[in-house]
């Protein structure tokens, strides 16, 4: 994929390294930075070594459901519940027991997006209709038959792609609506209204723990899983009903599987310090200006570009770049470079996007090592040329 570089004036071409590192070099995408201040000694420990169907353990679960519903102002409409896998697993339990109702659209322009195109044709036999768009590029979203069952990534995390609001979404849709928004929640406003499937994950912009998933329902995906079943077998943990009705347990803290206390616990400390900070304002308030001071330096670099040309459907969370004749090898010596300086951890793009560079700029980032970060790109950067 070749895409012209601006006209810009770059900073001085030097190999000396600067002198002020980012205090916090974690820029992956996944699991992402922890949030400022964090320390494993500030968990609450008095759930671990109990069962989490115990009253305390219940009680851990249900107040990180509590302060996910608070943080994203989720309606009581929705229902939330843990569930393993990650988001990979919630999205997948999503599909496979909703999905074969009536038609199917996907829509992919990433990895992940085009996963789920996986899933449904390679593994659920069914005929989707595939509306794609290359790396960088958003899909015309005007294509979509809402008459089927709609799957999208809100934020493509892999190509820095996102979808610019929902107003694409009609209200009186016929199918269901599925976004994997894991890389979009706490970043965003979601309309919940237009939502009816959304899964995440902790790793993503609370800088939780990987390994467990957060499943989203709205009334309608409930009518869908009450009154639906699928053709194929289900495995257990992806068993959302029980003789006909939804397993409310799920949604109050009775997980379907055994998961990580510690990791609930993780997750806790994450979501009260997002409240401490005002909430999801204060979160997006945060990713916003790491992602302006990212942009900023690549404002000021000819060699450097955002992989999402226009601004409008830019990630302001998994920000992809693309560098000036680089190919996989000489990201490879910039991102290895960077790591072992000190300066800049995982910042590598993803394997099956075109060769770039991949910066987390949510909210557990410090704007400040967004900054320290531009002069460490311009030493990497030459540094490889000159190699």
């Amino acid at each position: 994929m070749t895409v012209p570089m601006p006209p810009v004036g770059a900073p001085s071409r030097t190999l000396t390294q600067p002198t002020r590192k980012p205090a916090r070099p974690f820029f992956s995408s996944g699991p992402c930075a922890k949030p400022p201040g964090y320390s494993p000694s500030k968990l609450a420990t008095e759930s671990l070594g109990r069962s989490h169907r115990a009253k305390i353990g219940k009680a851990r679960l249900q107040l990180c459901i509590d302060l996910m519903r608070e943080v994203l102002q989720l309606p009581d409409t929705h229902r939330i519940g843990i569930v393993p896998g990650s988001d990979t697993g919630a999205f997948e339990m999503a599909m496979w027991t909703m999905l074969g109702a009536r038609g199917v659209t996907t829509l992919t322009w990433e990895s992940f997006g085009e996963g789920w195109v996986t899933d449904a044709v390679g593994q659920l036999k069914l005929d989707p209709t595939v509306i794609r768009a290359d790396y960088g590029q958003l899909p015309d979203l005007s294509q979509i038959n809402f008459a089927d069952d709609v799957l999208f990534t809100w934020n493509g995390t892999t190509s820095g792609v996102r979808v610019p609001n929902g107003d694409w979404i009609p209200a009186d849709r016929q199918g269901l609506t599925f976004a994997d928004a894991t890389s979009a929640v706490f970043a965003y406003d979601i309309p919940w209204d237009k939502i009816d499937v959304a899964t995440f994950s902790w790793q993503k912009v609370l800088g939780g723990e990987g390994g467990h998933g957060v499943l989203i329902l709205g009334p309608r995906a409930v009518e869908r899983l009450e009154s639906y079943t699928p053709a194929w077998p289900l495995p257990k943990v992806f068993r959302l009903v029980s003789k006909g009705a939804l397993s409310e347990g799920v949604f109050k803290g009775e997980t379907i599987n055994t998961p990580s206390m510690l990791a609930v616990e993780d997750a806790i400390f994450a979501l009260e310090w997002a409240r401490g900070l005002g909430g999801l304002r204060g979160l997006q308030a945060r990713s916003d200006a790491n992602a302006a001071a990212l942009d900023n330096i690549v404002r000021e670099r000819s060699w450097l570009r955002h992989l999402a040309a226009d601004p409008a459907s830019r990630s302001k969370t998994s920000v992809c770049l693309l560098v000036e004749g680089a190919d996989e090898a000489m990201i490879k010596a910039m991102a290895g470079a960077l790591e072992k300086e000190g300066a800049a951890y995982d910042i590598a793009g993803y394997r099956d996007a075109p060769p770039g560079l991949r910066i987390w700029c949510g909210a557990t980032v410090e704007t400040a090592d967004i900054e320290a970060l531009g002069p460490w790109l311009d030493w990497a950067y030459y540094s490889a040329k000159a190699a």
